[in-house]
């Protein structure tokens, strides 16, 4: 069964094919460049790109693989969490697609999506294990006890690790996004040199909060901290919230595998960080870590082996939806 998979769920334009749980391709049309002088994402530019290059992308995937839309056994497509107005223009794309060609429509959550690009680190995954979903809007601690099952165990009260990487890189004067511009200035500093608080210090729980750094680093530069140690510390206290977050609570769950997925996952600080734990870790591969079609497609694949039904053609964007699929969910 071949898939074709959308994500426009933010920023980036991403198309995938998928055969039977096989990527066959994919391309990212990213607007990086777009939204890079505002310092995030503006969601009226953002619609306006994917709708001037989503169909010239789809076409370009379908011509790489050698394939024509004919040939596609179903659509899916991000119908949420992620801005309205992006999420509009993939969704209806994918299902206007679908009607015309007289196939099914898969809307994905875009959670599940990232998990599902996860497993291709190891395909036999089973449940249960532990899901961290972090990137630019989303941090997330979930277990996940069964297939299709997933239990939100925390979340993160304000920003999203992402987006706090952001806003510290624009406060720095680096680039967007700004995980790879704070990572690469990091390098040159001293991880304890500023004295950064620890988010949420004691608690019980397992939610996180990154806000409280943003506010930190702006009051450390205006007391002349050195850029580049602000920098290292930031990331350190990032990556120690998160991993520190996960092994407390894959103890409390008894849990031995975690997927790390989203953006934030390839922070090479994380990695090695995670590596130390002891725990079974799984990532994607580097150019499905951030959002893309194919993981869209895998998802869809999932939720066919499961013997799931296509979506309704009446489904809508959904910019908050949780991660659910029904009764199996938490």
């Amino acid at each position: 069964m071949i898939l074709l998979g959308i994500d426009t769920s933010c920023d980036d334009t991403g198309v995938g094919l998928v055969k039977d749980g096989t990527v066959l391709g994919h391309r990212v049309a990213s607007q990086t460049a777009l939204h890079a002088e505002y310092g995030g994402v503006v969601p009226e530019f953002a619609s306006r790109e994917h709708t001037r290059v989503l169909d010239p992308l789809v076409e370009a995937v379908l011509g790489e693989a050698g394939l024509r839309p004919s040939d596609l056994d179903g659509v899916a497509a991000t119908y949420g969490p992620g801005l309205v107005g992006p999420l509009l223009v993939g969704l209806t794309y994918a299902k206007g697609l679908a009607l015309g060609l007289g196939v099914p429509f898969f809307g994905v959550h875009h959670l599940e999506a990232h998990l599902a690009a996860a497993r291709l680190a190891d395909p036999g995954l089973r449940p249960p294990y532990l899901a961290l979903l972090a990137s630019g809007g989303h941090t997330h601690l979930f277990d996940v006890p069964a297939e299709g099952r997933y239990v939100l165990l925390g979340a993160t009260r304000d920003d999203a690790a992402g987006e706090a990487f952001d806003k510290v890189a624009r406060m720095l004067g680096l680039g967007y996004p700004g995980g790879p511009w704070i990572a690469e200035l990091a390098e040159q500093g001293d991880d304890r040199a500023v004295p950064f608080p620890i988010p949420l210090k004691g608690q019980k729980g397992y939610d996180f909060s990154f806000s409280g750094l943003k506010t930190a680093a702006a009051r450390f530069l205006e007391k002349g901290y050195a850029k580049a140690d602000l920098a290292a510390s930031f990331e350190r206290v990032v990556v120690e919230s998160l991993v520190e977050t996960v092994v407390r609570a894959a103890r409390d769950r008894g849990r031995r595998a975690v997927v790390v997925a989203g953006g934030v996952a390839a922070n090479a600080r994380l990695r090695r960080r995670f590596a130390e734990t002891g725990l079974r870790l799984l990532f994607p591969p580097p150019d499905l870590a951030t959002d893309n079609g194919a993981m869209v497609a895998l998802a869809a694949w999932d939720r066919i082996r499961r013997g799931q039904s296509p979506s309704p053609w009446g489904l809508e964007a959904t910019p908050y939806a949780p991660l659910s699929h029904g009764p199996d969910v938490e």
